[in-house]
């Protein structure tokens, strides 16, 4: 793959990072504030596609299974 599908893949997990991120804030629930924030800043160290598709389908499955 390449880098045109890393930059969109970049982009999908950054705009659903936003959307935890709004609702961790409203319903001040810390897990997926904190999961909106990974999900927007952690393209930016992933090195390939794969990689960036491992830790973001982790990132965004996280607030379902860890309640605080």
């Amino acid at each position: 793959m390449d880098n045109s599908s890393l930059m969109m893949w970049s982009v999908l997990f950054s705009a659903i990072g936003t959307g935890y991120f709004i609702y961790g804030k409203k319903q001040k629930a810390v897990v997926p504030l904190l999961s909106g924030l990974a999900l927007f800043v952690f393209p930016y160290f992933m090195p390939n596609v794969i990689l960036l598709l491992i830790v973001g389908a982790l990132l965004m499955a996280a607030p379902f299974y860890i309640k605080i």
